[in-house]
């Protein structure tokens, strides 16, 4: 239960420091999707959703990777927490894998109904 407190708390200002201090026109639209915490607090793996092209999602993830010092200090004088989990990022295509499975299922129902307009009655 704490971790999910932590991990939900860690999840809204890191998506706070991401939208007003981390502005760099190379990297793609980003919002934080999950953040899960090791049970000792120390590690927290971030998901992170980058709108764009492949090269964006990899330019991407390595300026998270060297801005981690900065966004870690940023994340320490936000929350009120004796230590600050390291920060590990990666790039989670949960979204965009749901919407293409939505797609899916729109194409198949065109279909059906086209093929339902067509038979005979």
């Amino acid at each position: 239960m704490r971790e999910q407190r932590v991990a939900e708390a860690i999840r809204e200002e890191l998506s706070a420091i991401l939208r007003e201090e981390m502005r760099d026109p190379r990297v793609g639209l980003m919002s934080v999707t999950k953040v899960e915490v090791s049970t000792d607090l120390s590690v927290a793996k971030v998901g992170v959703s980058v709108l764009g092209t492949e090269q964006q999602r990899s330019q991407t993830l390595r300026m998270l990777e060297k801005a981690r010092g900065f966004i870690r200090s940023q994340l320490a004088s936000r929350m009120s927490m004796r230590h600050v989990p390291e920060l590990k990022f990666k790039i989670d295509t949960s979204i965009e894998h749901g919407l293409r499975i939505s797609q899916l299922l729109n194409d198949i129902r065109k279909e059906d109904s086209n093929d339902e307009d067509k038979e005979p009655k």
